[in-house]
């Protein structure tokens, strides 16, 4: 009768260990099929989280139709002195006035009043709010873009139209909450913090602006 623990004996990995029989040496083939099984498992793993991600990846790119609404052109020339347009541009409106002498005069009056200029709530100089480059040699003070909503709590302040409500400082004023907005769109009176924002607008012509 053969000796089962003889070096003779065959050693199987796939048959279970009969009780008393002694464990098959491990000659590192197993650790190898092993290594071999996580590695792939891995990889794949990796592959599958790179099909996963790109897509999602992909969506954090502006689409199509956002990028063309991210600038707008708007024809100045149909508006008339002292007269506003409201436009929208990322889903916000825009206020354009075409500002009177008297309302670029009484801006940059604050501007050279040191008393009146310190009192502002958020300091900026008329002329750090308008377009200061020249077009054609001529200047453009006169035109006011500002973003139309009060940066309060958002409301679109009155001011566009004739017949609106321009506050104290004969600007805008925000019914919402009191606020008073001078002819620069500075805040002058009531809860806002800050002016209202000029947007980044270009000339492309004397009467034509790109916004954004």
């Amino acid at each position: 009768m053969g000796n089962p623990h003889s070096h003779g004996a065959q050693c199987s990995h796939d048959a279970p260990q009969k009780h008393g029989q002694e464990e098959c040496p491990d000659n590192g083939h197993d650790e190898s099929k092993r290594d071999f099984i996580f590695i792939s498992a891995a990889s794949m793993a990796a592959v599958g989280t790179g099909v996963v991600a790109w897509p999602f990846v992909a969506t954090l790119g502006p689409a199509k139709d956002t990028l063309a609404l991210s600038t707008t052109e708007i024809d100045l020339s149909p508006i008339q002195e002292g007269q506003a347009v409201t436009v929208m541009w990322r889903g916000k409106p825009v206020f354009i006035r075409r500002r009177t002498a008297q309302d670029i005069e009484l801006a940059r009056k604050v501007d050279g009043d040191a008393t009146a200029f310190n009192s502002l709530r958020d300091k900026q100089k008329d002329t750090d709010r308008v377009k200061q480059s020249t077009f054609g040699g001529k200047e453009m003070p006169q035109w006011l873009v500002m973003v139309g909503v009060c940066t309060h709590l958002g409301c679109v302040p009155m001011g566009q139209k004739p017949t609106d409500m321009r506050g104290d400082f004969d600007g805008w004023f925000c019914p919402c909450h009191g606020s008073h907005y001078d002819s620069a769109g500075r805040i002058r009176k009531g809860p806002a913090p800050h002016n209202l924002a000029v947007p980044t607008y270009t000339f492309l012509s004397e009467n034509r602006i790109r916004i954004g």
